[in-house]
């Protein structure tokens, strides 16, 4: 029997894990009901457990056969500070947290093919199943790896998976090389002198000053950044003031950075700097940047990522696989442990249908259908990967 058939029969299940997880999210290292969950049904599968990896991350390892070879699969399980605006039975149950992102599609994914590899074990060497904390934003990655992750469970490569919404249900694409930006947040602090709302002379506005830094902030992607690259600067956040008629002594803006290279993240951050400040001196006011690289750009190695299209060819058929996607200006936390263990990053269809949403909507839902593709990739790479006939 295929994979995905013997994997369908229990979607059901799978569908009930998923919405468990999506009504009981929970955000960035605070994932204790999510991991308890997880470590709960990986020994209940028989597989060995350990907890505590970039603080509620966890390791399953599963061996079989004598082979030193391994391979390494990472879901994600964090949430985002949303207010859900859905109303099915499953939505969130912890007001202003919600999987918005997937990652409980993405757990029950892993999870799924957990449950298949530890029932058939039609492999030669060892699987360490990967959940990750706090992928939105707080480094769980950097934390898992500072926790000595590929020491303690070491992995030839290491692959992980992304819903797509807008690709249909069955379809999967990727690309090598550079296949998602680089992300950094930033905090611009501006202190001016206050003063009554009516007498704008006897302060120095940083409302204005503000406002003039975010619009001059554009000029370095259009004026700076060469225009073969790519970049996004985007101020996301304006704070000044709480009256009417005062004019407040300071303001803060905040914002992201997206591109694909170090060497751009780097000058758009020198750029920003000389900018805010030089623009807030001619109003006669200081401005501080605060610049905080997140995110490396994720790189695809060619290998692991012509391995991964063609186990995505071989589960749903050539035509509905996509080698070249175009790079998408989202990043993720995944890209940290590309940098340690080759492998690649693959997007899974959500949907395109009437009503198909976007991530980080108050309005977005997983799409259960997509369960037992995503599970019977993982499955498949396993079996390739680790075949018995390969030496």
């Amino acid at each position: 029997m295929p994979p995905i058939d013997r994997i369908a029969a229990y979607h059901d299940e799978m569908t009930h894990w998923r919405r468990d997880i999506h009504a009981h999210p929970e955000l960035g290292f605070e994932e204790t009901r999510t991991s308890d969950l997880v470590a709960a049904r990986l020994e209940e599968f028989g597989i060995e457990v350990t907890r505590g990896i970039g603080k509620t991350g966890l390791v399953g390892r599963l061996r079989a056969g004598n082979s030193p070879r391994s391979i390494g699969l990472r879901a994600d399980m964090d949430c985002l500070p949303i207010l859900e605006a859905n109303d099915f039975a499953h939505r969130s149950t912890h007001a202003g947290q919600m999987h918005a992102c997937g990652h409980d599609g993405h757990t029950t994914m892993l999870l799924g093919a957990a449950r298949y590899l530890a029932q058939t074990k039609n492999f030669d060497g060892t699987v360490h199943f990967i959940f990750q904390p706090a992928e939105e934003g707080l480094g769980g990655a950097s934390a898992m790896l500072a926790d000595g992750l590929f020491e303690r469970f070491p992995c030839d490569v290491l692959f992980g998976m992304h819903n797509r919404p807008g690709l249909a249900i069955g379809k999967f694409q990727t690309r090598p090389g550079a296949m998602m930006a680089g992300g950094a947040y930033f905090d611009i602090a501006i202190t001016g002198v206050g003063a009554h709302g009516a007498r704008p002379e006897s302060s120095v506005d940083p409302v204005i000053v503000g406002a003039q830094i975010a619009s001059a902030l554009q000029t370095i992607v259009s004026r700076n950044v060469r225009p073969a690259e790519t970049a996004v600067i985007s101020v996301t956040r304006f704070h000044a003031g709480q009256a009417y008629n005062v004019i407040p002594d300071k303001a803060t803006l905040g914002g992201t950075v997206r591109c694909f290279s170090d060497a751009v993240m780097s000058l758009i951050e020198t750029n920003m700097r000389r900018l805010a400040e030089s623009v807030a001196a001619g109003f006669g006011a200081k401005a501080e940047l605060d610049f905080r690289p997140l995110f490396p750009v994720l790189m695809n190695h060619a290998d692991e990522t012509q391995f991964i299209l063609d186990c995505a060819a071989e589960l749903v058929g050539e035509e509905n696989v996509n080698r070249n996607m175009i790079p998408t200006m989202a990043s993720e936390d995944f890209a940290a442990m590309l940098r340690a263990v080759p492998g690649a990053y693959i997007q899974i269809g959500n949907g395109d249908g009437e009503g198909a949403c976007e991530v980080h909507n108050p309005g977005y839902d997983f799409n259960d259908a997509a369960l037992p593709f995503g599970s019977s990739l993982f499955v498949k790479l396993v079996e390739k990967r680790l075949d018995r006939l390969t030496p």
